[in-house]
């Protein structure tokens, strides 16, 4: 059975400053993701809980918010880095494209 998230959305980090400016390095989302990330046969696969994306043309980073329970530290210092460079933050629910 799968369950919906609606009172846990998914925390959306774009790669771009509040003041509009694109973060760089441009492969960040997959250098953070790559944190959780693991090989199999050859081939990088990235956690749900943490996945590189794109979003309105920028990179972006997807996080679950069941990594808070499951890795507590690395879950600050994602936010702590978003808050310190100024990304932007908001969840799935915000402006959805799909």
């Amino acid at each position: 059975m799968t369950e919906k998230k609606e009172n846990n959305p998914r925390i959306i980090i774009e790669g771009v400053t509040e003041s509009g400016e694109v973060f760089r390095p441009s492969n960040w989302a997959e250098r953070m993701s790559g944190k959780l990330s693991t090989f199999k046969k050859h081939h990088l696969q990235y956690s749900p809980l943490l996945q590189p994306s794109t979003k309105n043309g920028y990179a972006c980073v997807i996080l679950d918010p069941q990594l808070k329970e499951s890795n507590p530290e690395l879950y600050q210092s994602i936010l702590k880095f978003a808050k310190m460079n100024k990304l932007k933050i908001c969840d799935d629910q915000d402006n959805s494209n799909g």
